[in-house]
This record gives structure tokens, C-alpha cells and sequence, in this order.
């Protein structure tokens, strides 16, 4: 007689949670979770200084705070991992985004707002550092393209954020509506990653190379944190201020803009998960970087709102594959520390966050938004140079490899 389907669901799930497949699919969807609610306030700002009668100095201190309490989240998660496990971390942390999520869109009070915001914050830095070192363990082969693969679902997130909201008014859904349903949405995937293997990631001495583990302080380590958090610094930079920076355009078309923006990083995303494993990283990286920051310095200076638009696209394409390819030579150059490596990369990534978009709210009752968005291409291209850097560097204990396909 053949088994009770429920005794098959039974004796299948247990297989589908420990499978690498199903691990991936999971880091995959934590990673449209911190994409899309990443972009929930820049995409309301608007709204948000309004409700809560703020400034562009106060949106900046926002940006500020959070982008600190993301980088914490990021390194202390790694460093817990190394102790107790990735399971128990990225579950926590993706729960804290969730119930931060539902806070900040049932508050009125801004200081709740801000501080819900910061648990929402050290979740999602858990889950960006826990998430790269899930792939740096899992796919050691093609950690380039499996990287990209990951962060293009960062980048639907993302995308799907700007649309989406600009057209909530459609249904009839107010801002708040959808800040709590993206938090309660989150709370399953908490429960789900409980009883997944995850590639537990707790350091073991003998996993280094001669039974060492790589030292995090490691010059190429620290300039790859350098180039990491440049890079950053222009991404977030342009990010949270071009609907601000398209000012002048009607709401609607300022926040496509930003999508479009979010649309051109997916494609480059998409592709690179398809290419980057057949060229060298630091090279593709250098090249990308540079690209990107030429692109972005056009996209300020053109006159026409329509061809600033279309070079904002450019930038977002050449920005796709650049944090994803940083992560992966760290990942190649310290292959024994992989939660702590993609903790420090994130972290370092948050420093750029948080030492010049936030600024970029000063600079704009200043010396006007513009100047502010043509140091984001300054920045971009001084990724670049560091990667260049590294490139000349010997790699500590490993030896750098381009990975292949598949």
C-alpha cells in the first residue's frame, strides 16, 4: 500500500532543509527583503520628512544612524557566527528586520521611528554579512557568479521598491501599509531558516592555511574594505538622494528614475552572475568601477533630465557586479574566515555609507545637491584605484585564482 502523502511530506522536507539548493534559495529571499526595505524610506522621502515634519539634515541623520547600527549588525554577526553557528544568527536577524519593519510603520513619533529603525538595521547587517558568507562557503568554485546571483535579488528587491510605491496609490495603500507588511512578511522566513543547515560557518583552526587562521588585518584585506566602502559611499550616495536630486521633475518621475537606476544594477547583476567567473575579479572590478564613476559624473553635469536619467541606468548597470566581485576576492584571498571576511566586507561597506551620504544632506543646504552627487563619482573611481592596488598585492596564505564556470 502505497504511504500516506503526509508520511512522503514528512520524509521530504527534512531532505529539501539540509539541501545547499534550498540554503541558497532562503539567502536568496533574505536578500529581497533587505534590498526592498532598504529602499522604503529613500523612496518615501518625501512622505517621511512630511509625517514626521524632518529636514533633509534630519533625513541625513537617519541615513546616519542606521547605516552605523547596519555596519554593527554586520561585524557582530560575523563574529558570532565564527561561535555559534550561521543558523542561529541569520534566523535572529532576519526576525529583527521584521519586527523593526512593523515598528517603524505603526509609529508617529519620530524618535520611535529612528530607533525602530536601528533594529530593522542591525537585522538587515546580519543578514548582508551572513548571506555572503553563506555563498563564500557553499559555492567555493564559482564564487563570482553565485555572489552576483545573490545580490541580484538584493537589487528586485530594491527595484521593486521605487515602482511599486510610486504606484500604491492605485490601490489605495497608504506608506505605513506597506512598511508592516514587509516586516510580517519577513517573520516566516525567521521561523523557515531555524530548522535549515546553513553551512554552520563557526571558525575551526584547521581550516587555515598550515592550521592557521588568515588574520583580518591583512593589508589586502584592509585595502579591499577600502574599495568596498567607496563603492558603497557612491551606490548609497546616489541612492538615497537622486529623487531628491531630480527635485525639480514631478514625484512620480523621480522615483521611476530611481528604479530605473535599481534596474540597470539588476541587468548588470544578472549578467555578471552569467560572465564573472570567466574573467579576473579585480580586473572586471576595476573596470566596472571606473565606468561607473565616468557615467555618474555625465549623469550630474548633462543638462537634459531625459539623457541624465538614461546615464543614471548606465551607472547602475557598471555598479551591478562591483560589491559582489569585492566580497568574492575576500572570500578567494581568506578562504578559512568566510563569516568574518563577508562581516568585515559589509561593515567596511557601511563606513563608506556612513561617512558620506549622510553628508551629502548637509552639503545639500550648503553647497547645493549637485556638488554633493559629483563627489558619489569621485569616490566610485577611488574604488577603483584601491582594487588596482590590490591587484598588485601577493594574496596571504592563498593563492588568487579566477574561479570557473559552474
Amino acid at each position: 500500500m502505497p504511504a500516506p502523502i503526509t508520511d512522503t511530506i514528512g520524509d521530504v522536507i527534512p531532505i529539501l532543509l539540509r539541501s545547499r539548493s534550498t540554503a541558497f534559495a532562503f539567502g536568496c529571499w533574505s536578500f529581497v527583503l533587505i534590498g526592498w526595505s532598504g529602499l522604503l524610506v529613500p523612496s518615501l522621502a518625501r512622505e517621511v520628512e512630511g509625517g514626521f515634519r524632518q529636514t533633509d539634515v534630519g533625513l541625513g541623520l537617519f541615513y546616519f544612524v542606521t547605516a552605523l547600527a547596519y555596519a554593527g549588525g554586520s561585524v557582530l554577526g560575523g563574529i558570532a557566527t565564527e561561535r555559534v553557528g550561521r543558523r542561529a544568527i541569520l534566523s535572529l536577524a532576519v526576525a529583527l528586520l521584521g519586527l523593526g519593519l512593523i515598528a517603524q510603520g505603526m509609529t508617529g513619533d519620530w524618535d520611535v521611528f529612528v530607533i525602530a529603525g536601528v533594529v530593522r538595521s542591525v537585522g538587515s547587517g546580519a543578514i548582508d554579512g551572513g548571506g555572503n558568507g553563506l555563498v563564500l562557503d557553499l559555492f567555493r568554485g564559482n564564487r563570482g557568479g553565485r555572489l552576483n546571483l545573490l545580490h541580484l535579488f538584493f537589487s528586485l528587491g530594491a527595484l521593486g521598491a521605487p515602482f511599486l510605491l510610486a504606484a500604491r496609490g492605485v490601490v489605495g495603500l497608504s506608506w505605513q501599509a506597506v512598511i508592516v507588511g514587509t516586516g510580517v512578511v519577513a517573520l516566516p522566513l525567521a521561523g523557515a531558516l531555524v530548522f535549515t543547515d546553513l553551512a554552520d560557518g563557526r571558525a575551526r583552526p584547521d581550516r587555515g592555511h598550515d592550521g592557521q587562521r588568515s588574520s583580518l588585518l591583512a593589508l589586502p584585506l584592509v585595502v579591499l574594505a577600502v574599495a568596498i566602502g567607496c563603492y558603497v559611499a557612491s551606490e548609497i550616495g546616489v541612492s538615497n538622494w537622486l529623487v531628491r536630486f531630480l527635485a525639480a521633475a514631478p514625484a512620480a518621475t523621480a522615483t521611476s528614475a530611481l528604479g530605473l537606476f535599481w534596474a540597470g544594477l539588476t541587468a548588470g547583476r544578472f549578467v555578471a552572475s552569467r560572465v564573472a567567473d570567466r574573467f579576473d575579479h579585480i580586473r572586471l572590478g576595476i573596470a566596472a568601477a571606473l565606468t561607473a564613476g565616468t557615467a555618474l559624473g555625465f549623469a550630474v553635469l548633462v543638462p537634459s533630465l531625459g539623457a541624465s536619467i538614461v546615464l543614471f541606468v548606465v551607472v547602475g548597470f557598471a555598479s551591478g557586479p562591483i560589491f559582489p566581485l569585492i566580497v568574492a576576492i575576500g572570500g578567494e584571498r581568506f578562504p578559512d574566515r568566510a563569516a568574518a571576511v563577508s562581516g568585515v566586507m559589509v561593515a567596511a561597506s557601511v563606513v563608506g555609507a556612513v561617512v558620506y551620504p549622510p553628508l551629502m544632506g548637509v552639503m545639500s543646504v550648503t553647497v547645493g545637491l549637485p556638488v554633493a552627487m559629483l563627489g558619489t563619482a569621485v569616490v566610485c573611481i577611488g574604488c577603483a584605484a584601491a582594487l588596482a592596488v590590490v591587484g598588485r598585492m601577493p594574496a596571504p596564505g592563498a593563492a588568487h585564482v579566477v574561479a570557473n564556470p559552474g
